[in-house]
């Protein structure tokens, strides 16, 4: 039986977008929450969304990885060295004071991006980027955000 194509208006397309959507409620419920908690529970919610975001970080590299190890990938080492990259920044984001990791996790978060956009549509990827871009901004904006409430 052959594969229906995957496209943003297939129902597997449907699927990735409800779930990278659904991917933003970590993000923005912990941004809202690093200005509304108690200082005791501060420190939890901070540790909370910089891990979320490191984990998000992490997830897009290895879509590099994934990239690179296809049969015939053009530009193989390009995505296999940029795949480790986004972990090892957000580790380091993770354990700095979420003051400053935080903005280093959004700085990342639009690296990542800027990535993406460069490398996916010769990856076959073009048609989601304009996911990628809307998963970015809010993303980004939810460390920052986040930031601001420490």
């Amino acid at each position: 039986m052959p594969h229906e194509p995957l496209t943003p208006d297939s129902a597997t397309g449907r699927l990735i977008q409800r779930l990278g959507y659904a991917g933003l409620i970590p993000f923005v419920l912990c941004a809202l929450l690093m200005w509304l908690v108690t200082p005791e529970v501060h420190p939890l919610v901070a540790i909370a969304l910089a891990g979320y975001g490191a984990t998000i970080a992490s997830f897009l590299g290895g879509i590099h990885w994934g990239i690179g190890l296809r049969q015939g990938a053009s530009h193989r080492n390009l995505h296999l060295i940029w795949g480790v990259i986004p972990s090892i920044l957000a580790w380091i984001a993770v354990i700095m004071p979420a003051y400053a990791g935080l903005p280093l996790l959004a700085l990342l978060l639009l690296a990542c991006y800027l990535v993406d956009r460069k490398t996916w549509p010769e990856a076959g990827l073009r048609d989601w980027l304009t996911l990628r871009f809307r998963l970015t901004v809010v993303s980004t904006l939810a460390c920052l955000f986040g930031a601001g409430g420490t």
